[in-house]
């Protein structure tokens, strides 16, 4: 009998797991809904005015274009975006080890900086050597994502940027899950600053390219260059928050179907151990009666 009770105990906890599991799948599914639409119609502008950012900074020269300089990229600033939460499979740990990775091996020498968006890249990287060494980089990165716009990524994109005009770091790097579906999250290693130039085939393609400039080439240059840095630095937390919802909804689904399976086996267990008791009852109470018989 204590058998049986601690087997119906098991298939009461487990069941109660189930309901919470089934419940953060539902809360993801409509949180994804919200992040996802917002990230399929940002993706076009921000790639669209990146190829513009980039065909227009390859015609420009340093004293031009502060944020294209071309240096050694001895201090480099990994930006690592992760989740303020658990519960979302590997969403968070392939973006600390794709980082780690960097670290050993691309970056190798180098003096490197992590600045963390997420308590998981937080928790990962505070009590390392690599946390935030610049004084003009953004602090409290983690209340981002709990008011998510492009006025607060913008603020954060421009102490990012204001560290890289300041010659605190050479380069910077942005690390986060670029969401495709609900189910994948492809992690990206994306080049923030300097301004990459364009690929060889598009560079022909464009190298003849005669922008004409209105109002000013210095005032459009000023003006157009940190918009369209911010907008791509606002894509991938917007990459990184739907990705998110989509793994923690893929993670809560396989979480509540594995619990159904572990139920059944456990009714199982339960019916087998209830039957070996009876039968064992009633063999007892058989052989008493033919005791008494004889």
């Amino acid at each position: 009998m204590a058998n049986l009770k601690e087997v119906r105990n098991s298939i009461v906890s487990v069941n109660n797991t189930m309901q919470i599991t089934s419940a953060m799948k539902m809360v993801s599914a409509s949180k994804l809904r919200k992040a996802q639409d917002a990230v399929t119609q940002m993706r076009p502008y921000a790639l669209k005015l990146q190829e513009v950012l980039q065909g227009l900074s390859s015609g420009l020269d340093t004293s031009e274009n502060e944020y294209g300089r071309a240096s050694d990229g001895k201090n480099v600033l990994i930006v690592a975006v992760t989740s303020n939460r658990g519960l979302c499979g590997g969403f968070n740990s392939q973006v600390i080890k794709r980082v780690n990775k960097m670290i050993e091996t691309t970056y190798s020498g180098k003096n490197i900086t992590v600045l963390t968006f997420g308590k998981k890249a937080e928790d990962a990287y505070r009590k390392t050597d690599y946390f935030i060494k610049g004084t003009l980089l953004p602090r409290n990165t983690n209340e981002i994502f709990e008011h998510l716009d492009y006025a607060h990524a913008s603020a954060a994109a421009s102490k990012i940027m204001d560290a890289f005009a300041a010659k605190q770091f050479d380069s910077v790097v942005l690390v986060y899950n670029h969401f495709k579906n609900a189910a994948t999250q492809i992690v990206m290693e994306e080049q923030f600053l300097p301004i990459a130039p364009l690929e060889a085939s598009e560079s022909v393609s464009t190298s003849d390219v005669d922008y004409l400039f209105e109002p000013s080439k210095e005032e459009i240059v000023s003006d157009l260059i940190p918009k369209s840095l911010k907008t791509q630095f606002y894509k991938a937390l917007l990459d990184s928050h739907a990705g998110e919802h989509g793994a923690r909804m893929t993670a809560m689904h396989k979480a509540t179907d594995n619990a159904t399976e572990m139920v059944k086996d456990l009714k199982l267990r339960y019916n087998k151990a209830r039957q070996a008791a009876i039968t064992t009852e009633i063999l007892e109470i058989v052989g008493g009666a033919e005791a008494l018989n004889n």
